[in-house]
């Protein structure tokens, strides 16, 4: 995690604790001449607009006081998705059971892509089993270019 990701979660993690929900991730990233900040909040119930609001407006506030980076940047706050990207270790695990799609670098079986119910993550590998074709795959967290979850519309 970056300076300024780091400390706008400083900043953020108590306003979102006020309202009963916790920071699931953090971004500071650069898109074309822009930057944004996003913050994104979860907990056991669904985020809603006035959420975001309740958080980015003391959020705002904080960061311009503290003038965390030195060029303008766009701040976000929003719910991860249904889709959520997994980035970190926490949020692997809090995804097990769930169907996830992992990207690969390098295709293995022949593809770059595959999709399964998360089983198991340790020791930095990840195990997905794919129903369809009645397969276990177990994946280094390394091979994988991305990782989310997804949601299977019935």
């Amino acid at each position: 995690m970056s300076k300024i990701e780091d400390a706008a979660l400083k900043l953020a993690q108590p306003l979102a604790e006020d309202i009963g929900l916790q920071i699931y991730d953090v971004e500071y990233k650069k898109e074309g001449p822009n930057f944004f900040l996003r913050v994104y909040i979860c907990g056991d119930r669904p985020v809603t607009l006035d959420d975001c609001e309740k958080i980015s407006r003391p959020l705002s506030s904080a960061l311009d006081e503290t003038e965390i980076s030195n060029d303008p940047y766009y701040l976000e706050v929003s719910s991860p998705g249904i889709e959520r990207v997994l980035k970190r270790d926490k949020h692997i695990l809090g995804a097990l059971g769930e169907t996830v799609e992992i990207k690969l670098f390098a295709p293995i079986d022949g593809t770059k892509r595959l999709t399964g119910k998360l089983k198991d993550y340790s020791d930095g590998c990840l195990t997905i089993y794919n129903e369809e074709e009645d397969k276990e795959y177990k994946i280094e967290k390394s091979k994988a270019s991305g990782i989310k979850t997804l949601y299977i519309f019935e």
